[in-house]
């Protein structure tokens, strides 16, 4: 079992800083695991007893990276929040460092996935939270990520063309309608 803080934590900010300084260095495509060992100062076995293999050890560092760094913006509005967070996430997510964080996130198990989707939906709960203490009414977070959220990560994915701010406003539109 993994505890949290100590020596868990220190490894794997360091196994994680090791990901990111060699993808900017050498690129996605040279890493491996002894080498982002060598740099971390951790021995392969711990990133293999850690993560299992590669893949699953650049899931989690696009996890993290996908986390949001703090909550969405208040304009006052469900209206103009939703929208504004719907453009911000349509535009990291759709940039090409964000499509390799989604895929590598996917590579991974579930779980990771999963905390991709849970990220989405804290950010859309404190917005809709802020509405509904404004008495505006609103649906609710489920009905947001099946009529925002999951069309644009489509889009994303399989169609990027033409993925622009007025997309996500249009999405948010016709939610609220």
């Amino acid at each position: 079992m993994v505890r949290p803080g100590g020596r868990s934590a220190r490894v794997q900010e360091s196994v994680h800083a090791a990901v990111r300084a060699l993808e900017a260095e050498v690129g996605r495509e040279a890493l491996t695991v002894p080498l982002i060992a060598a740099r971390a100062g951790v021995t392969p076995s711990t990133i293999y007893r850690r993560w299992g293999d590669l893949h699953e050890l650049l899931s989690d560092v696009a996890v993290e990276r996908l986390r949001p760094d703090s909550p969405p913006e208040d304009r006052g509005e469900l209206a103009e929040d939703l929208s504004v967070w719907a453009e911000q996430f349509l535009e990291e997510m759709a940039a090409q460092p964000g499509r390799a964080y989604i895929r590598d996130a996917l590579l991974g198990d579930d779980t990771n996935a999963g905390r991709c989707s849970a990220y989405a939906a804290e950010q859309i709960s404190v917005i809709l939270a802020r509405a509904a203490e404004r008495g505006e009414r609103a649906p609710d977070v489920e009905t947001v990520v099946d009529h925002v959220v999951a069309p644009m990560m489509y889009r994303i994915l399989f169609r990027p063309e033409g993925l622009e701010a007025a997309y996500a406003r249009r999405l948010v539109a016709e939610l609220l309608g």
